[in-house]
């Protein structure tokens, strides 16, 4: 009789890394956790906790100050492989957005996980009574309308106040060609709005007349995903430098994780995943065969995919972040490198719109609020916002400018071609334009798709040095934190939007 072979040894570095992951990510989960909250929710000891922290904060998946810890907006690579991998964000995203618009409620695609069901892709309307699942939740499947329709193969399903008190739901199974249900897009709405059966009257004929064109943007050939670039292997540099607070294969599995974002729709055989990472087969092997035994990655013959399983790490938390909380702390760095106030502000008509600020303590400061707009012309990051777009979407001019001092550009040619210079230059320097004494040096945040989504400035008093001085100063710094509030962003990219009071 032959006998069974034994398991594969988990890697313990990765298994444990990834319990640190889950325990910072839980619904119930504190903002920040300290070490010893960390100790109690995995059951690892404090020194493997310490270490696990290191490791991670040297990857820029969590942020420590030594004493809490917190999920990192690069955390949502890994969710962000999954849903890349998937392919369903990319597919039904726009639709979805558009049957959010068409009935005026919250809209969501989701996929079985398990005994769950995890939320995919979410259209949300903003209401008083908000009611919406963040990307990446997890809620039971006997529990909500898509639930019904991976268990019992059902063509719709209602959800009629089973999740909380309030809420109603209409979904309708998405199937691939061979007929399997691939995921469920459902349409929620308030008792204070609809019964269960007003809900379905008005929103199901819709839903199942879209089907058949959701279903295809489904089945439609994915973009081949250009050639990875090798991961280079830094770990024992890494090693070199921290000693034994980094775990090199944690390091090696997250790696891993992320390269199978690369599949599209096929899997991915181990050779493609070493080749991606840039590790040897072996050590890829085991990590894949670690994932798999937790849960986070399926393999089909010889082809290993991400499952929805991944989502649990962080993104439920992270896909609610902002344009001002991937900021924030990338401006206090900054603001402790220079010793100067840094904002961070985006386009609204005309004007720029205060997000973030960090100011300086002086007894001479630059009093600036969140919410705070000025003219786009006479600022710095307006300059930066305007010449961030095509000619023809600037808004229009109609005459000269009002003249806020004696140095304010007044007229729209000159305008114009300061734009164009700015443009190539990638950043602004306004001397003394919006108020006498203040000047400003700001650069573009572009987001993943290079999009100008905002621009960073930091401003000083006019006496404190010449303008070239600024730049030499300030302008590679400047550059720096917009470079790390951008792959923050390009991290977000699956979840991340510009939010309307942002």
């Amino acid at each position: 009789m032959a006998i069974a072979a034994p398991p594969t040894a988990t890697v313990g570095p990765l298994e444990r890394g990834l319990s640190v992951l889950c325990a910072l990510s839980a619904p119930d989960a504190d903002e920040r956790m300290r070490h010893s909250d960390l100790v109690r929710a995995t059951g690892l000891a404090r020194a493997t906790v310490d270490r696990v922290v290191s490791t991670l904060a040297r990857l820029r998946l969590v942020r420590s100050d030594g004493r809490e810890v917190w999920p990192a907006p690069r955390l949502m690579e890994l969710s962000g492989a999954y849903l890349a991998a998937s392919g369903i964000p990319a597919a039904l995203g726009p639709a979805v957005d558009g049957l959010a618009d068409e009935f005026d409620e919250s809209v969501s695609v989701a996929v079985p996980d398990g005994d769950g069901v995890r939320f995919v892709v979410q259209a949300a309307r903003r209401r008083h009574m908000n009611l919406t699942f963040r990307i990446g939740d997890l809620v039971p499947a006997d529990r909500c309308a898509p639930g019904a329709l991976f268990t019992e193969g059902r063509d719709w399903a209602g959800d009629d106040q089973l999740i909380e008190p309030g809420l109603v739901a209409v979904a309708v199974p998405l199937r691939d060609p061979a007929g399997r249900t691939v995921c469920a897009v459902s349409v929620a709405s308030h008792t204070s709005r609809h019964t269960m059966e007003s809900l379905a009257e008005a929103v199901l004929p819709r839903l199942l007349e879209r089907r058949g064109t959701l279903e295809s943007a489904l089945a439609a050939p994915r973009a081949t995903a250009p050639p990875s670039a090798p991961v280079r292997d830094t770990s024992p540099a890494e090693k070199r430098e921290l000693g034994p607070d980094y775990l090199q294969s944690l390091a090696r599995g997250l790696a891993v994780l992320r390269a199978l974002g690369a599949d599209r729709g096929e899997g991915m055989p181990l050779t493609a995943v070493a080749e991606a990472t840039g590790l040897a087969r072996a050590t890829a092997r085991r990590s894949l065969l670690t994932l798999e035994q937790l849960g986070y990655v399926g393999c089909a013959g010889r082809q290993f995919r991400l499952r929805p399983r991944v989502l649990e790490l962080g993104c439920a938390r992270l896909s609610g972040l902002g344009l001002t909380d991937v900021a924030q702390p990338h401006l206090a760095d900054l603001v402790r490198r220079v010793h100067e106030s840094a904002s961070l502000a985006v386009l609204d008509g005309a004007d720029i719109r205060y997000v973030a600020r960090v100011p300086t303590v002086r007894i001479m400061s630059i009093d600036i609020t969140v919410g705070t707009r000025f003219p786009a012309y006479a600022t710095a990051m307006g300059r930066v916002l305007l010449a961030g777009l095509a000619p023809r979407e600037r808004p229009a001019v109609d005459g000269r400018l009002p003249a806020l001092t004696g140095h304010t550009v007044t007229s729209a040619d000159e305008l114009t071609a300061l734009l164009d210079e700015v443009a190539a230059d990638d950043h602004a320097l306004v001397d003394q334009e919006l108020e006498e004494g203040l000047r400003s040096l700001a650069v573009p945040v572009r987001d993943g798709r290079g999009r100008v989504v905002a621009a960073v400035n930091v401003a000083q008093h006019a006496g404190g040095g010449t303008p070239e001085e600024m730049r030499r100063a300030m302008l590679p710094e400047l550059r720096q934190a917009a470079r790390l509030i951008e792959a923050d962003l390009a991290a977000l990219g699956p979840v991340f939007r510009i939010r309307p009071d942002q």
